[in-house]
């Protein structure tokens, strides 16, 4: 392995993170240990289409280069062409080094790989076997038999191997002044009063195993009608609108007065984010928004599916609800028993409470809620 010293030198890194925009967010605390510890270093993040939409809102990135790497689920099959392409371009970037950043459970062999065919003299990454010439600086990976971390603490103490770190662990996010103008004016239009409470909703989620079901979030959002007479804001992707849409619905027939809006299918990442900052609080599915608010510092109740206990809300008031199921950390995108029983089994008025004690700053009334995820594991 190569010495820290070598890493002080390194100008023009390449940072690889292919998964979604909340996977992104995670790994910001590790970029800005990276820019504070190596002096004048220049930071080019290598990601997904779905993860390059927020690289404009973090300020550590200096550039972004989108890849659909064939070894991601979420790549569709293509000509083995673009793949040399990439390479050829990462060569031409002329980049001293590279910090590959996964989950435990994705191999970092791929891109080291790619980074090594770029001739990238530097290649750091978590591996679980001997990568041997693909990586000249690597940290055996220990998860999930060894230990369990936190998403966030896996990657700063990747860098921080190589001598990077960083005092502010916060989630990185900067708000664009035009969606912040654009918000104020959306709300205003909604007679959305800001020195209000107000709640945002987020139901959807891109893994099936991770959505809260739509009945509940009807009844969650009738009830804190009921509750606490408030505007209820729901957000959502294009292909979610008709979800959204559906849940409204039946909020209205189980309190017509409820006062719900919706921009699902007409926001940027950009606006949701300038949105959720006048937010009370948020109330989501275990997905990128959830990461969004923290980087935010907004609180969130976060619908938890037991998939895995690594991305729980970062360093912001949170309540995590889940049902303990038989089958947790299943780490699958549908749920292979077909219950969905760790969210199925949340009960909405567990919802209500939780975010009414966010709001009014109460301390936990549910153990359950607190407890990190990973004291869970099976032994």
């Amino acid at each position: 392995m190569t010495q820290n010293t070598a890493w002080q030198t390194a100008k023009n890194i390449l940072c690889i993170r292919l998964d979604h925009f909340g996977d992104v967010l995670m790994a910001t605390p590790a970029l800005r240990a990276l820019k504070e510890s190596f002096a004048g270093c220049r930071l080019t993040l290598l990601t997904s289409p779905a993860g390059a939409g927020i690289a404009r809102h973090i300020p550590e990135i200096d550039d972004t280069i989108e890849y659909e790497a064939p070894w991601m689920k979420s790549s569709a099959p293509r000509d083995a062409g673009q793949d040399f392409g990439m390479i050829a371009q990462l060569r031409e970037r002329r980049f001293d080094a590279a910090v590959i950043f996964t989950t435990y459970s994705q191999s970092a062999l791929p891109a080291a790989m790619l980074c090594h065919l770029a001739g990238i003299p530097l290649r750091l990454a978590h591996c679980r076997e001997n990568p041997y010439q693909l990586l000249t600086d690597w940290q055996p990976d220990p998860e999930p038999r060894q230990t369990i971390r936190h998403e966030v603490r896996r990657q700063l103490d990747l860098v921080a191997s190589v001598g990077a770190s960083t005092s502010d662990e916060r989630l990185s996010f900067a708000l664009h002044p035009d969606d912040l103008i654009w918000a104020g004016a959306q709300l205003e239009a909604r007679d959305i009063d800001r020195s209000q409470p107000w709640f945002l909703l987020h139901p959807g989620g891109t893994a099936a195993s991770r959505r809260y079901p739509p009945q509940h979030w009807a009844q969650v959002a009738a009830e804190l009608s009921r509750r606490l007479p408030c505007n209820l804001v729901f957000s959502g992707s294009a292909a979610e609108t008709g979800l959204v849409n559906g849940i409204l619905q039946h909020v209205r027939e189980l309190h017509p007065a409820a006062r719900l809006h919706s921009f699902a299918g007409q926001i940027s990442l950009g606006q949701l984010a300038a949105i959720m900052s006048h937010a009370s609080l948020l109330i989501a599915n275990n997905t990128g928004p959830a990461h969004l608010a923290a980087a935010l510092g907004k609180p969130v109740v976060d619908l938890y599916a037991l998939t895995n206990p690594q991305h729980t809300p970062w360093k912001t008031p949170s309540r995590v609800l889940y049902h303990d199921v038989s089958c947790r950390f299943c780490y699958k995108s549908v749920c292979p028993q077909g219950h969905h029983g760790c969210l199925t089994g949340v009960e909405p008025a567990r919802v209500v409470e939780a975010a009414l004690e966010l709001l009014h700053g109460e301390p936990l009334a549910d153990p359950n809620d607190s407890q990190p995820l990973a004291q869970s594991l099976p032994a």
